[in-house]
């Protein structure tokens, strides 16, 4: 299988992940129950999933008043894509 097929699993399999993670954490916020640490999530976010955080941020309504997380998880993003940008520039 090609390394990009991996690539690509990977990076779904972490924003599908995360957009869960985000849900079970606002489920544990309501709650009062034991929640999921905030490294945890930018840490995952970091390695791939933060559009899956973003979109559970807004979906969920979780976490949007956090600064942290309305300047840091689309500053994950748009690092990402450049980075995205320049590997693909750098492979043609």
């Amino acid at each position: 299988m090609e390394p990009l097929y991996w690539v690509i699993g990977y990076i779904l399999f972490l924003n599908v992940y995360l957009y869960w993670i985000m849900g079970k954490d606002k489920e544990s916020a309501r709650r009062n129950t034991a929640r999921i640490p905030e490294r945890h999530i930018f840490l995952f976010s970091a390695l791939g999933g933060a559009v899956g955080t973003y979109m559970a941020m807004y979906h969920f309504r979780h976490k949007t008043k956090h600064r942290s997380f309305k300047i840091g998880i689309p500053a994950i993003i748009i690092i990402q894509s450049i980075l995205v940008i320049l590997l693909v520039g750098a492979l043609n």
